[in-house]
């Protein structure tokens, strides 16, 4: 339904000043309206369209509050993009203070706020106040959720891809801007050092690439974090194109990966969540065997219940060098690098984890890292395997 063929089913009610324009256009508007709203009505036994029907029918997430500020109603938009955080957002203290600003005289006002928890959203909330022929009850406000996430989450990217990048592409650049001096200067007529220096800077051009290429990965999950995921997948799947993905570094390192798994259903975005499993394996693979030992990965998944809430948990484990226990906490942040691990010949950027942490923060799952030293890592990646409904 377009927002012009909404707009001819509220002007009757403008013009009339009562509920008859809803039946003007009751009969019209019925044929578009979903079939769970087309049931809801028709098992009440009236033709009418209510407010919270026509809402149901925006794109935009909508919710009407009492004078209070309580929540009244949700559309299925605002139920499905914010959820339990719906009242989180209409309790929050601009909202509320924007709110007390609806006189009579003034009929709209707004706010923009940003919350932190699960993950970081920017709100921006437009209250107008209702004309008493649309009251429904002591709903009396409308508010129009609009989530800017997105946009304060460019702009966070621009700068921060300008300080990650300057800081880590400074050491390969150095070394590339030496070798082209050399190689115009004492070795331009020595064709040996010549293949030597230009094999080390094209080793030092792909280590730019591969942090690009994860800088940029990194900045995607960013922005899709708060976006909700609504595919699904099955973990046997996911289990073996992840396995045969890998399949070829493992036999190349000579390290066992081993699986297993049952078909188990679970909602989400596969190709994050093979992403996230990609590389928890590869930093098994890079780090479990540097003292020389021979590493054996388990990569499996099964059901577990998580704080009253069931869902399915993918698990990585290796028997290889482990990590001290002071590290652990700090493994999800950007750059962030063991010591003893950053000069490994596989040493990679510390930008692995932090995709993984906010593709899990994205699926409202939970990531645990486990590891002794000499006794070898476990990471768990637990997943809900299903929505609870929001509590309104």
């Amino acid at each position: 339904m377009t927002a012009a063929e909404i707009a001819a089913c509220l002007v009757p009610v403008w013009l009339t000043g009562s509920f008859a324009g809803w039946f003007i256009r009751g009969r019209s508007l019925s044929r578009m309206l979903p079939g769970s709203v087309r049931a809801r009505r028709e098992e009440v036994g009236t033709s009418s369209v209510s407010l919270e029907e026509v809402l149901d029918l925006l794109p935009e997430a909508a919710v009407l509050l009492d004078g209070h500020g309580a929540l009244r109603f949700a559309n299925i938009e605002a139920r499905e993009a914010f959820g339990d955080t719906l009242g989180t957002i209409m309790r929050y203290p601009d909202v509320f203070s924007s709110m007390r600003h609806l006189n009579g005289v003034t009929v709209k006002a707004s706010a923009e706020f940003v919350l932190t928890v699960p993950v970081r959203r920017v709100v921006r909330v437009d209250l107008r106040l209702l004309p008493e022929v649309l009251a429904t009850g002591p709903a009396h406000i409308l508010a129009i959720l609009t989530d800017c996430s997105e946009r304060d989450a460019v702009e966070r990217m621009r700068s921060d891809f300008v300080a990650y990048a300057s800081h880590e592409l400074r050491t390969p650049l150095t070394a590339l801007i030496g070798f082209i001096e050399t190689l115009r200067g004492p070795a331009a007529d020595d064709p040996a050092a010549q293949q030597q220096f230009l094999a080390i800077m094209a080793g030092q051009a792909h280590r730019m690439q591969r942090l690009i290429e994860q800088l940029l990965e990194l900045s995607r999950a960013e922005m899709l974090e708060h976006r909700k995921p609504r595919g699904s997948m099955d973990a046997k799947h996911v289990i073996e194109l992840v396995r045969d993905e890998l399949s070829s570094l493992c036999a190349a390192k000579h390290v066992q990966l081993e699986t297993e798994v049952a078909d188990i259903p679970v909602p989400g975005d596969q190709e994050q969540i093979i992403r996230v499993i990609v590389n928890l394996v590869e930093n098994a693979v890079k780090y479990a065997g540097t003292d020389g030992r021979s590493v054996r990965i388990l990569l499996s998944a099964g059901q577990k219940v998580l704080l009253g809430r069931p869902g399915v948990v993918f698990v990585v484990e290796d028997n290889g060098v482990g990590i001290a226990e002071e590290h652990l906490p700090r493994l999800t942040e950007r750059f962030y690098r063991v010591e003893g691990h950053r000069n490994a010949p596989a040493s990679g950027y510390g930008l692995g984890l932090a995709i993984v942490r906010h593709i899990v923060d994205r699926h409202d799952g939970c990531l645990e890292i486990r590891s002794r030293i000499g006794h070898g890592t476990r990471c768990e990646v637990w997943l809900p395997s299903g929505r609870e409904a929001p509590r309104i």
